[in-house]
């Protein structure tokens, strides 16, 4: 009895460690593969999404409803040769907004240069402390980065250790030669310049200060303490603008906004005239590509 008594504690024990951090569905676009063999690519999204939601990422316990929503896009380029696939992969996540139903766009980011071999009943094998193939470094790359930013909008840099997991498989990657590991100054929107700003850099440090304040003081408090939730967003703002005079055209300044642009537009339409008018003015600085979005928030 004792035995069996332990045993069914050892199981429950076991089954809270194991819990997994991700609910991410991926979509595969094949259109431009050149190949009769569709099926290879239900493998791949199959392949792809136990991967990312089959395993701990974290020591963490997640309850099934906590798990981090997100998507991801590979879009096949190119096929040169069977097996090996040329994407641009694009990864979104949302974060839940407490008192609500709403959910949160709070990462959206493009990594146009991917290789990598992909062959049917492929193994996915991951060592986070060497590299073992191009595809699990890279969804092991993106699950710590995703995990490490929705844990910094709960608290502040709350994601440092899965930053740091994150950079040591670029370090390891670096020896594959692949494109997007790489410390190229001519391409500053790949995964190594990335982490770097996430991680390394502390000149970009205040834009992880944004993601806490955009969140958990900002869009959390908006329904309880509209006042205080609104200047928190505008502290956000300032954050971003203290980056951008440092070091325009940051990695993370812009991966920031390609997530919150949209919502920031609708949610400031409600705020205060004296919020509003300061916001625009630093949004013009920090994202001008978007400009007529941001002046339609002074229209109200």
């Amino acid at each position: 009895m004792r035995f069996k008594l332990s045993l069914f504690f050892f199981i429950i024990l076991t089954s809270k460690v194991s819990a997994q951090e991700l609910n991410f569905t991926v979509t595969i676009n094949s259109d431009r593969a050149r190949t009769q063999n569709k099926d290879i690519f239900d493998q791949m999204k199959n392949s792809f999404e136990q991967f990312l939601n089959g395993r701990s990422w974290t020591n963490d316990q997640f309850d099934p409803e906590e798990r981090i929503k997100g998507n991801m896009l590979v879009t096949i380029n190119d096929m040169p040769q069977v097996g090996f696939f040329e994407a641009t992969v694009q990864i979104q996540a949302v974060r839940p907004v407490y008192g609500s139903s709403y959910e949160s766009l709070a990462f959206n980011f493009v990594d146009r240069n991917w290789s990598f071999e992909f062959l049917e009943s492929q193994p996915m094998e991951f060592n986070r402390y060497s590299h073992l193939s191009e595809i699990t470094s890279l969804l092991a790359y993106y699950a710590y980065i995703v995990i490490g930013i929705d844990y910094d909008t709960f608290a502040p840099e709350g994601g440092e250790p899965y930053f740091e997991i994150a950079n040591n498989i670029v370090s390891n990657a670096q020896q594959s030669s692949r494109p997007g590991w790489e410390q190229n100054p001519s391409n500053k929107r790949n995964r190594y310049w990335l982490i770097d700003e996430l991680y390394s850099a502390q000149v970009t440090r205040p834009v992880r200060d944004a993601y806490y304040l955009m969140h958990r003081l900002g869009m959390d408090q908006l329904t309880k303490k509209p006042a205080e939730a609104y200047q928190n967003i505008l502290e956000a703002l300032k954050k971003l603008e203290e980056v951008n005079r440092t070091q325009p055209n940051s990695i993370l300044t812009i991966t920031f906004m390609d997530a919150k642009s949209d919502e920031i537009s609708k949610i400031l339409k409600n705020a205060p005239d004296e919020i509003k008018e300061q916001a625009v003015s630093i949004l013009l600085k920090v994202d001008p590509n978007n400009a007529r979005k941001y002046n339609d928030i002074l229209k109200g």
